[in-house]
């Protein structure tokens, strides 16, 4: 018996000794996830830049961009691009689900990835460069075009894929579909999901210069890395309409502010409104005519409350707002322009709060002064003793001594024509009115 026990014991320890000290399986792949939706601006570029660093620190296997974009700012998209060529781990744009498109910056940016995928039903191209802003003369508008495939160009050579038909997305905007786009060796290979492009990715050799780096994604962790609160706020202070909503509410609360004192909050939301307007405005084509011509209907709703215009001063107001409202943002592409719903609930809620502003302010001026010497005038009260001339008098709860040009017996109900000094100057109630 105690044998067996013993018998029973030295194994246990050569199993633990073994199991102690023989060498452990590499950890498990980790696919580090982001999310690429809508226009490509310096909070994009933020994200995937914080995602970048983080891959390279936790050491993950790849880092896949799920991208669906019409495309962005030049800016954003280069340092995006610097960002993914100069990352240690290996980088994968799949644009996805079907019907996503990768366009203009973002085509640009999958040509930069180590793998570019693409799932049935989506598109890729249309990188030729826009201006914002002020329209370029022909001679500026060459050079940034040949700029533009020049750099294209030499990322697709650098990346093994066809930079000729990377050249004709800039100077021709060709888009290709998928399929298309795997024919002409613009992508690696087209899948479904996420689920099929790893399995597909298992074993892909990356090539990083003289290196060759093979994916091992077999059981791989996939971890998802969304914004955090601070990034997606401020990407969606960047949309155009948000932006133009800010810019109204700031101009308004400021405006109100000024011309009623001591109100305080409408200026302190005005304020916060125009500095994250402004944030949004150095990422848009800004047409500063529009921006004057909101102001200029701003003035004029509030002129209405000091100049008698019949209205006039009103409707030139709403006519300045839309007119301003439409030159706000200049650009081509719909994704930098507010959008017409936008700007007819704005424009149409602005109006109508300030006509409603100015019509309270108009009939609080021609309001009867209730209190004071103004306020006295025309009210009624009784003789209190009779008035030849002079006397007492009850009005408005008050005792007070009166004098009255004709006669007035006790009792009799009077009213006020004037105040001077502490008297009051009053005749007989109906006559005269």
């Amino acid at each position: 018996m105690i044998t067996t026990t013993l018998r029973c014991l030295v194994i246990f320890l050569i199993v633990w000794l073994v199991a102690s000290f023989a060498p452990h399986d590499a950890a498990a792949a980790t696919v580090r996830v982001v999310t690429v939706r809508g226009a490509v601006n310096p909070v994009t570029s933020s994200y995937l830049a914080r995602n970048l660093a983080d891959a390279s620190r936790s050491g993950d296997s790849l880092f896949l961009m799920e991208m669906d974009t019409p495309g962005g700012l030049d800016s954003a998209m280069r340092e995006i691009v610097k960002g993914v060529m100069a990352s240690p781990v290996p980088v994968a744009v799949f644009v996805s689900p079907s019907g996503a498109r990768a366009a203009s910056a973002g085509a640009v940016i999958a040509l930069a990835a180590d793998v570019c995928a693409m799932a049935p039903g989506t598109n890729i191209g249309a990188a030729h460069p826009v201006s914002l802003g002020e329209k370029q003369d022909r001679v500026m508008e060459e050079k940034v075009l040949n700029d533009a495939e020049a750099y294209v160009e030499g990322i697709a050579t650098r990346r093994g894929r066809n930079a000729d038909v990377a050249r004709r997305m800039v100077r021709e905007s060709l888009s290709l579909p998928a399929e298309r786009a795997l024919a002409e060796k613009v992508v690696d290979l087209v899948a479904v999901d996420r689920r099929e492009l790893l399995r597909k990715l298992d074993g892909w050799r990356v090539v990083r210069g003289e290196r060759t780096m093979v994916l091992s994604l077999a059981g791989a962790t996939v971890r998802e890395a969304a914004m955090g609160p601070r990034e997606r706020v401020l990407d969606v202070i960047g949309n155009p309409n948000v932006a133009y909503i800010l810019l109204m509410l700031g101009f308004l609360g400021i405006f109100f502010e000024l011309s009623n004192p001591g109100v305080i909050l409408p200026g302190v939301i005005g304020g916060i409104s125009l500095l994250l307007a402004f944030f949004a405005l150095q990422t848009l084509p800004v047409n500063y005519a529009g921006v004057l011509l909101i102001l200029l209907a701003l003035i004029l709703f509030i002129a209405e409350i000091k100049i008698v215009s019949h209205g006039m001063l009103t409707v030139g107001g709403v006519i300045a707002m839309v007119l301003g409202s439409l030159l706000l943002f200049e650009s081509p592409e719909p994704y930098l322009r507010v959008s017409w719903q936008v700007i007819l609930v704005t424009v149409a809620a602005v109006s109508a709060f300030s006509v409603f502003a100015v019509t309270m302010a108009v009939r609080a001026h021609r309001k009867k002064p209730a209190t004071g010497r103004e306020g006295l005038q025309g009210e009624t009260g009784s003789a209190l003793t009779p008035l030849a001339p002079e006397g007492r008098v009850f009005i408005h709860g008050e005792y007070w001594n009166a004098w009255s040009d004709e006669p007035v017996a006790e009792g009799e109900r009077v009213t006020v024509l004037a105040v001077e000094g502490m008297r009051l100057k009053v005749r007989r109630a109906g006559i005269g009115e």
